[in-house]
């Protein structure tokens, strides 16, 4: 049991924003207010009543936030961090991202006469939402227009970073959502770049936002919609809001459908549940446990070189990855693979009930089994921080987060174009060399085919591999899974190209493109590998052309990967995003 507030708040890492530092020495003569809630969780609040740390019961922290008064006495939440499951913390910064557009409206005839809500008007229709919307997330300060027909219009977004030591001192940017209006929760925002969020920042993040939101309505719910211009609508999404607020819609039907369906999303409401999800770190164990109305719904190790949580089964008894976690009389069975460990419930925790007995499916092989030798154990910092992160500034993209925009674009080429598509229908074995950022994508899981994956990022590889796992699970296909290796690039290359292959992609590394000799190698190998006929995605630098050229390879198409519309679309959310110079995908067939 804690003791004093000054026992949880003089641990490391619980209280770093200076405008806290006052209440780090002297809690309650700085006006501090602790409450401890009835699961046992506390919450510090400062001489104002705000929300300043919350804790588990045992003292470890959830979350900071640290709040500012603006110069016209309006307060607001200027930054916060999160703690992960697995011990890392995220910030986020209100109003952090600003993005600028300029439009010249001198030219148009009476631009005199246009106003504000004009702009909005325009907006509106060309985004396909309705005008509420933009006048919710435009203010008259978002929208300028100057003497001399400039306008100016203004996007805020709050944005959140990997904080690697705890601290906004070494924060990177990840990712971003539409500005929240923190003082008075008033909706559920979409996410930007979701794909690049660490493990366990959505549910964290909620977490914080059913808080602040509690906190803000003691007496009287206040219902919430979830609203973005534009809003992307998933099952992912709807399941976490889902554990944390209880969808309704006025007509009394299944929300769900509606929520999915884009331009309707709105409607659903969102009222708060009466059990949110409960958060304890034990770390003596090194283990966070998630409890939901009385059960273990989660269990993440901090130190499993997995870097994947532990999840309750579903109702027909699958789990992630065969990662499952069960509560009987007492006990947490956490089962991975053929490995089972028990471990005690902590009283404190409040586990009141057993996991339902459901199926206990079998599987003739695990996602290990996709690794051509022993599977590799990264840090598991590593692990858990295998997401690609992407400069918000002018920072050259690294090579590993270019990848999705090649990949992403060649699955439409495929779906759109029948020369490619039917020349991969036909492939019954395809290499993929260096793609660490998207091999799930390059993996078609229409029929079995042989797939030889050459990776050089370890923890990549293996978040990839549990991903086609997961999808060959889920569709009874997991039969085809003995067709899938992955090797290293550094043991195998030699192996792997003295084999022919219908289909190859072959990403050059960025070490490589001024090294003619390497360049020259790469593209010998693919000559030698490639099956007459046969299709080949190659990314590189324009040098490559020529040596295509030379090996007898017929270039049916040649792109800029800043020109392709994956990029063109990222370049919508982070505006000043920039590729290594010429990077050129280059779709290929060898000549017989």
């Amino acid at each position: 049991m804690i003791s004093s507030p000054q026992e949880v708040l003089s641990r490391p890492g619980s209280i770093t924003f200076p405008t806290n530092q006052p209440y780090l020495k002297d809690f309650t003569g700085s006006g501090g207010r602790l409450v401890r809630q009835r699961s046992g969780h506390l919450v510090f609040y400062d001489g104002q009543g705000r929300r300043l740390l919350a804790a588990d019961p045992d003292g470890t922290p959830l979350h900071e936030c640290e709040w500012i008064v603006d110069p016209d006495g309006s307060v607001r939440l200027a930054r916060a961090r999160v703690h992960l499951d697995w011990g890392h913390w995220v910030g986020i910064t209100s109003g952090g991202m600003v993005n600028e557009t300029t439009l010249d409206l001198s030219k148009k005839a009476g631009w005199q006469r246009i106003r504000r809500d004009d702009l909005r008007r325009l907006a509106a229709q060309s985004l396909g939402v309705p005008l509420d919307e933009v006048r919710f997330f435009y203010t008259d300060d978002d929208l300028v227009i100057n003497t001399s027909g400039q306008a100016t219009i203004r996007h805020r977004k709050d944005a959140f970073y990997v904080l690697d030591d705890g601290t906004f001192e070494k924060a990177r940017f990840m990712a971003c959502m539409g500005a929240m209006h923190w003082a008075r929760i008033d909706f559920l925002p979409v996410v930007e770049l979701f794909q690049s969020l660490l493990p366990g920042t959505g549910s964290a993040t909620m977490e914080l936002i059913r808080a602040l939101y509690d906190d803000q309505n003691p007496t009287g719910p206040w219902p919430l919609r979830y609203r973005g211009i534009p809003t992307y609508p998933s099952e992912a999404a709807y399941r976490l809001f889902g554990a944390f607020f209880i969808p309704q819609h006025p007509s009394g039907t299944d929300p769900f459908p509606i929520f999915m369906d884009m331009p309707r999303s709105h409607e659903v409401t969102w009222l708060p549940a009466p059990d949110p999800p409960q958060r304890h770190f034990d770390p003596e164990r090194k283990l966070c446990v998630t409890v939901h109305r009385g059960g273990i719904q989660k269990i993440t190790v901090r130190d499993d070189p997995a870097g994947l949580p532990f999840l309750r089964p579903d109702k027909n008894g699958f789990a992630p990855c065969d990662r499952s976690v069960i509560v009987r009389n007492g006990i947490m069975i956490l089962k991975d693979g053929e490995v089972r460990t028990e471990l005690p419930i902590r009283s404190t925790w409040g586990v009141v009930r057993d996991t339902p007995e459901t199926a206990h499916p079998t599987y003739p092989a695990g996602w290990r089994s996709l690794f051509r030798d022993t599977p590799p154990k990264p840090e598991p910092t590593d692990a858990f921080g295998a997401v690609l992160l992407y400069p918000a500034d002018e920072t050259e993209i690294s090579e590993v987060a270019s990848c999705p925009f090649v990949a992403d674009h060649l699955q439409d080429c495929i779906e759109q174009q029948a020369e490619v598509r039917n020349l991969m229908a036909r492939a019954e074995r395809v290499l993929i060399d260096h793609w660490d950022g998207a091999i799930t994508t390059c993996i078609a899981l229409d029929r079995p085919r042989d797939y030889t994956v050459l990776y050089t990022r370890p923890a990549f590889a293996q978040k990839h591999a549990q991903r086609v796992w997961n999808q060959l699970a889920t569709a009874g296909r997991l039969e085809w899974a003995h067709r899938i290796s992955f090797a290293r690039k550094d043991h195998y290359q030699q192996t792997a190209y003295a084999t022919h292959y219908e289909s190859i992609y072959q990403w050059v590394g960025f070490d490589q493109f001024t090294h003619q000799a390497k360049l020259d190698e790469m593209v010998r190998l693919l000559a030698g590998a490639l099956t007459s006929r046969g299709l080949a995605f190659v990314v590189g630098p324009p040098a490559l052309g020529p040596l295509l050229g030379a090996h007898r390879f017929r270039v049916i198409r040649k792109e800029l990967v800043e020109t392709l519309p994956s990029f063109r679309m990222h370049r919508t959310i982070l505006p000043k995003a920039r590729l290594i110079p010429g990077l050129t995908l280059f779709h290929v067939v060898h000549a017989p």
